[in-house]
């Protein structure tokens, strides 16, 4: 069982919604969003997972754009 499913709430600051999903922490932070975790994964809510696609969104265009060349 992961941390999402044991029901953890969101590791971002001001934040105390339920996660939704949990994302890499260095990724997450160097999205600008500021996180409460020290571990390597942190859990974040639906609202705070879509702040951190909109930050991330052409970053991770590019990224798939290098391994779909194939």
């Amino acid at each position: 069982m992961g941390i999402v499913s044991k029901g953890s709430t969101c590791d971002v600051e001001d934040c105390e919604e339920v996660a939704v999903r949990s994302l890499n922490t260095k990724k997450v932070e160097d999205a600008g969003l500021r996180v409460n975790s020290s571990g390597k994964k942190t859990a974040l809510c639906k609202k705070c997972y879509k702040e951190w696609k909109k930050a991330t969104k052409e970053d991770r265009s590019l990224e798939r754009a290098r391994y779909d060349r194939g």
